[in-house]
């Protein structure tokens, strides 16, 4: 069974790369939810006026990853206590976000919520929100790390992100 899961945690380059990593997700697409302008482009998500963050949708089948390693992943590869931003990466199109298809996946990212508030010091800002329309980005921001490994913010923040995760769960990784 596949399930999908979309997900806001500062730049959706780093969840992109960390989640491609890992067994059993079957795609991954970067996108814009939470807010009001319809079919916003990369550029206005930058002006933080739009209301929405920049999110993944992550699928991935529930046989070969469980739910709740693909939510502890989440709650490892960024900072879920910081309003509205990821280190030098500041606005609300930062935020740290779920966003709900249905009840049961209200509970699940609570539940992932309630267990993250054991592993970091402060609170947790991490919205819980039901989902609205998605909006795919543009393509050159699908799977940006492998298209740019080079790229400066890629080596500064993306790749210690990835292996943070790499080495929390080893089990899960794609061979």
């Amino acid at each position: 069974m596949t399930t999908t899961y979309v997900l806001g945690g500062g730049c959706f380059w780093c969840l992109d790369a960390v989640y491609r990593t890992l067994r059993g997700v079957r795609s991954v697409v970067s996108g814009y939810t939470g807010g009001e302008t319809p079919n916003p482009s990369y550029e206005q998500i930058c002006t933080g006026r739009t209301g929405h963050a920049e999110v993944v949708a992550v699928t991935f089948d529930e046989a070969e990853i469980p739910a709740d390693i693909i939510l502890n992943v989440f709650f490892t590869l960024h900072d879920p206590t910081q309003l509205n931003r990821q280190g030098n990466d500041i606005g609300t199109q930062y935020r740290s976000a779920m966003y709900f298809a249905d009840e049961a996946q209200r509970a699940d990212f609570e539940a992932a919520r309630q267990r993250a508030a054991e592993w970091w010091p402060g609170e947790i800002v991490t919205e819980i929100s039901p989902l609205g329309e998605f909006f795919e980005a543009e393509e050159y921001h699908q799977d940006f790390f492998a298209k740019n490994p080079g790229q400066g913010y890629c080596l500064a923040v993306a790749v210690p992100k990835v292996n943070k995760v790499r080495a929390g769960f080893a089990d899960y990784l794609i061979d």
